[in-house]
């Protein structure tokens, strides 16, 4: 399987993050992504540095003002403070105040969700460079069968206008655009993160080309908080091509496997052309900051599930933090696609 990645991705390596009511290191760090590389590296995968393929497949699922934010806000700090070492806010736009502004202040609580999506010197070029391994995996998927694309930062919790939860470019939504605008297939996007997969949610919730499936853990207390519940089906012509499975916190493998018996009982009806798999290892039962009880055995049973299913497959790294597990599982997860 040849892996994709981006060396810009050690660029962005935010320090702290505010977590229930605490200061820690923040979670989603550069050498997530060097211990993840390192992994695929030992286990004999064709390591290939992504392909640029431009904007345009950010832009396919961004919105253009968002992605200049995102792109061009380090270089306004001088409004806040010129020797800053990262951009936030505390404040934040909500649907009652939702109109823009111009300061840099303003336009950085309008276009993210919290505080765990600073803006920092490197954050752009690790964004951008990441996005475009989400790209070469989709094509190679489609080409080869098969691809992965270790994504750092990751991207689930992005919306087309919104930064959140660690992430600021939403690569699954890219990957799985870059094949409904190259060849007008249907693609079904499934989520295994322990935290649910509300920016790609959002940014397919309207369409009919496109499933979302997401595993994860109930949001009732545990982010994203405000999207992931069951009855979240879709709108419109996506009205039954969104289904979320959220599982009580504390589930293993027995509970987590059956959710994703029914999630590729209801891709496989859906007939897509391709599938794109958001691997977070998060809901491992050793990950610091998840709520479920997966192992490695389970991580093994997903990725032998997945893979009978038979479809083209482009897996795109998302959450999963650093612990002597995040490799193993890794590996345990991707093996079963060579096999």
């Amino acid at each position: 399987m040849r892996v994709y990645h981006s060396m810009a991705s050690t660029g962005h390596d935010p320090q702290t993050f505010f977590r229930r009511g605490a200061t820690i290191a923040h979670p989603e760090s550069a050498e997530r992504y060097l211990v993840l590389r390192q992994a695929a590296v030992d286990a004999g995968f064709d390591l290939c540095e992504a392909a640029d393929h431009g904007l345009d497949p950010l832009l396919a699922v961004h919105m253009p003002a968002y992605l200049d934010f995102i792109s061009n806000g380090w270089n306004r700090r001088g409004e806040i403070d010129a020797a800053a070492a990262e951009l936030l806010t505390t404040q934040f736009a909500r649907p009652q105040m939702h109109r823009r502004p111009n300061g840099l202040v303003g336009l950085l609580g309008y276009y993210t969700a919290d505080t765990s999506t600073p803006l920092r010197a490197g954050t752009w070029h690790a964004v951008y460079g990441t996005a475009q391994a989400a790209v070469s995996a989709a094509d190679a998927a489609i080409a080869e069968g098969r691809a992965y694309a270790l994504c750092r930062p990751p991207g689930h919790h992005a919306y087309a206008d919104c930064a959140g939860g660690f992430c600021y470019v939403n690569n699954t939504a890219v990957a799985a655009q870059r094949i409904c605008s190259s060849s007008g297939m249907r693609v079904a996007v499934l989520d295994i993160d322990v935290h649910h997969g509300n920016g790609t949610q959002g940014i397919f919730y309207d369409r009919a080309d496109v499933l979302t499936v997401s595993i994860h853990a109930d949001p009732a207390n545990y982010f994203p908080f405000y999207a992931g519940y069951a009855d979240e089906v879709g709108h419109g012509a996506g009205h039954g091509l969104n289904l979320n499975l959220p599982l009580a916190h504390g589930s293993g493998d027995r509970i987590f496997l059956d959710a994703l018996d029914v999630a590729l009982a209801r891709i496989l009806a859906f007939a897509p052309a391709a599938l794109i798999v958001a691997l977070g290892l998060d809901a491992s039962e050793h990950d610091p900051i998840g709520v479920l009880k997966v192992t490695t055995d389970g991580y093994v049973k997903a990725g032998r599930a997945i893979a009978r299913a038979g479809l083209p497959t482009a897996i795109v790294q998302e959450g999963g933090y650093l612990c002597p597990a995040l490799p193993l599982n890794l590996i345990a997860f991707l093996r079963q696609f060579d096999s």
